[in-house]
């Protein structure tokens, strides 16, 4: 399940994500969201909150995931993902690289400073 961060500045996004994570997660929340800001700004800021309660991804989300990141590959701004799962944190590491914009990883315990530091 995913639920969208409330008040949050009008150039970010924030999802908060629970147990198995669905394509359908990303086509009804996370990918309108996206093209809705898009449509209204040149650049976009992701906070992205995998929690605790995260299970785990259907190869359905995954695949939404990379195609939503390739779309707008170059209007990433900042991307802060927040988890403690140490295989997303290794993943984002390595293709944080590819992505123009700055990429950060925070632990669960740091979702504070990673809102701070995407609102900056």
């Amino acid at each position: 399940m995913i639920e969208k961060i409330p008040d949050l500045p009008d150039n970010i996004l924030g999802f908060t994500a629970k147990g198995t994570i669905t394509a359908n997660d990303y086509e009804s929340v996370i990918i309108p969201a996206v093209e809705e800001l898009f449509s209204r700004k040149g650049k976009v800021r992701f906070l992205y909150h995998l929690g605790e309660d995260v299970e785990g991804f259907e190869a359905a989300a995954m695949w939404d995931d990379t195609k939503l990141g390739l779309k707008h590959l170059s209007g990433w701004e900042r991307m802060a993902i927040v988890s403690d799962i140490q295989w997303i944190r290794a993943a984002i590491k390595i293709f944080g690289l590819v992505i123009p914009g700055e990429v950060r990883v925070f632990h669960n315990n740091e979702l504070t400073e990673a809102t701070r530091w995407i609102s900056e």
